[in-house]
């Protein structure tokens, strides 16, 4: 059978399918998740948005204390940086796991594949939508108004959950079949973390080569400039097109070659 034959691509679309149809399964997988990682917590799922407060009023003082940048200027544009990159790094880390974490169901019930990808990129979606507050609060305190503007932003979310969601098809595939993936992508994230500008601007670039050849500069744009209520330049959204359309068409291709070996590797 050849790798990429018709019928496996159209078994792996239907997957797709199949999984979106089952909304309320992956919907209630997703909210239990949150709710056992935090079970007998006091604060419960509110400690998400509180980590995530203190990680942005450390790096805000620092770049008052030693950046010296000015808090008003400094502070709106880290918590939106911070945030949109800590959304794309989880769905990128947690893709990676998907298919290991949900190993014992996959083994034991025949569903698609795909309800566990939803169900991480639901989960995720949540805990960015809690972590979204701490910038409403820091807009409110530096009395920062973007208008209508700020509704751009919400293609911008959209962007990063296609991507990621196409995108764990593959990262889950190669950390079922390669251990080492999730570990790989974990230490990357970090130094992509400092690679792009989520706590420093991009005209701060030596060469603008820096962070144009850095995928995640256009992610972090499209979502941090309304918020900012600067409306994105047409560039940041061809690439985002681009990056989608690429990424949609390789992981389909690549979930079609291995979907059937995933249980195998488990």
């Amino acid at each position: 059978m050849k790798s990429f034959s018709l019928s496996r691509i159209v078994a792996a679309i239907r997957d797709l399918h199949d999984g979106l149809r089952q909304s309320e399964l992956w919907i209630t997988l997703g909210w239990h998740d949150i709710r056992q990682r935090y079970r007998r917590s006091v604060v419960g799922p509110f400690w998400i948005t509180i980590s995530m407060a203190m990680m942005i009023a450390g790096l805000g003082y620092m770049s008052a204390g030693i950046l010296n940048q000015r808090g008003d200027d400094a502070l709106p544009y880290i918590s939106a940086g911070i945030i949109v990159f800590f959304f794309i790094s989880s769905l990128i880390n947690e893709g990676c796991n998907v298919f290991i974490e949900t190993s014992r169901s996959i083994l034991q019930i025949k569903s698609p594949f795909s309800i566990y990808v939803y169900q991480v990129v639901w989960r995720n979606l949540l805990i960015f939508l809690h972590n979204i507050t701490i910038y409403g609060v820091v807009a409110v305190i530096y009395r920062l108004n973007p208008g209508f503007t700020a509704f751009l932003a919400i293609f911008g979310v959209l962007a990063i959950i296609i991507n990621g969601f196409f995108l764990t098809f593959m990262l889950g595939g190669l950390g079922a079949r390669f251990r080492d993936v999730p570990l790989i992508c974990t230490n990357l994230m970090q130094v992509a973390f400092f690679l792009s500008p989520v706590f420093w601007r991009a005209t701060q670039a030596q060469h603008p080569l820096f962070f144009q050849l850095n995928p995640f500069y256009y992610f972090l744009e499209s979502v941090r400039l309304p918020l900012m209520g600067v409306v994105p330049p047409l560039t940041i959204w061809i690439v985002i097109a681009v990056i989608t359309c690429t990424n949609a068409i390789v992981s389909i291709l690549f979930f079609a070659r291995v979907r059937a070996r995933i249980p195998y590797w488990l």
